[in-house]
């Protein structure tokens, strides 16, 4: 059963390890912790979030063999069923530089239980300057799209793809195509979103509502989830909501309800908190976890793990956003 997207918010899940056996193998990578996969996924559904993404950028992908990225998305597929969530989708990151190897990711996802999948530009392509150029990586999605046997979102996230960054016209000649169905803006560009919006009669233009051939204009900055539902976003996928589920679903809410003045301040407090999690990345995440929620646990090498100091530092820089957010109650 492939499961519908809707509108709201959705967190670009951790990838949890287990520890290496033993010290002489600490720079090869622990398996994956099917458990605390699990239980995170559970958690912040329970939190509010809309859906959740596996295998992004987030996630460690690029650190995962094909055969990991399936399983991550069994368990977390397998663990929300159990819970009660059966609706809730789940977008799948399949990324990869050739079609040939996108598709067969985006195949592995559906056997496992994906509802969508979340695609970046190739990165080989640099800034689109080589041979292959923009019109190239158009083609790359179209291709992909052709056969993928789930719906597409395209992963603008210039920082992550060489630089590339595809512009607005792109976005609406891809919108075109029957299985491409929304974009994920970590561009962090309101007024690319905006225009894309305008031009596509067929996106979520009222929030919470949906029709059919729905496009998903997609924040993919925690910082940006307001100024994305004020020009006719359909929410927001955000890195932020792994460790701030309920404050991140508490602007989205805000904004939908077009309560301005609250959205506006529980904005400016979630994107100061953001700015704490973007300096330190994934390593940051993962000490924030530990620290409150008693997983989390080393990111997969050649990453390196935050010093005990650096975990101190920004649990403190923290401290009081969090205790806002365990303020909140669970939405599930």
């Amino acid at each position: 059963m492939v499961r519908s997207l809707v509108p709201g918010i959705y967190a670009p899940t951790q990838t949890f390890f287990l520890s290496a056996p033993s010290a002489s193998s600490s720079q090869q990578p622990g398996p994956l912790d099917a458990a605390t996969i699990a239980k995170h996924a559970v958690r912040l559904v329970r939190a509010g979030c809309t859906g959740l993404v596996c295998n992004g950028s987030n996630g460690e992908a690029a650190l995962l063999e094909n055969e990991e990225r399936a399983a991550v998305v069994k368990i977390t597929r397998e663990a929300l069923d159990s819970a009660g969530f059966t609706s809730v989708p789940i977008i799948a990151g399949t990324s990869a530089n050739s079609v040939a190897g996108t598709l067969a990711l985006t195949r592995d996802a559906a056997t496992a239980g994906a509802d969508a999948v979340l695609i970046l530009s190739p990165t080989f392509v640099g800034g689109g300057g080589s041979t292959m150029g923009p019109a190239g990586i158009e083609r790359f999605f179209e291709l992909v799209a052709d056969e993928s046997p789930l719906p597409v979102v395209l992963y603008n996230y210039p920082a992550a793809a060489a630089g590339f960054d595809l512009d607005s016209d792109a976005l609406l000649r891809l919108a075109k195509h029957p299985s491409i169905v929304g974009t994920k803006f970590t561009c962090g560009s309101v007024g690319k979103m905006a225009r894309v919006i305008n031009d596509l009669p067929a996106t979520v233009s009222e929030v919470n509502a949906t029709k059919e051939g729905t496009y998903f204009a997609f924040s993919g900055v925690a910082d940006f989830i307001l100024p994305a539902v004020i020009v006719g976003g359909t929410g927001a996928i955000v890195g932020a909501a792994n460790v701030f589920p309920r404050a991140c679903v508490n602007v989205y809410n805000l904004a939908v309800k077009g309560d301005l003045v609250k959205a506006r301040a529980a904005q400016q407090a979630l994107a100061k908190a953001d700015w704490s999690l973007t300096k330190r990345a994934i390593p940051g995440f993962k000490a924030i976890l530990d620290h409150f929620h008693g997983y989390g646990g080393a990111p997969r090498p050649p990453i390196v793990a935050i010093s005990s100091e650096g975990a101190m530092e920004l649990c403190g820089e923290i401290a009081d956003y969090m205790k806002y957010e365990q303020s909140l109650p669970d939405v599930k």
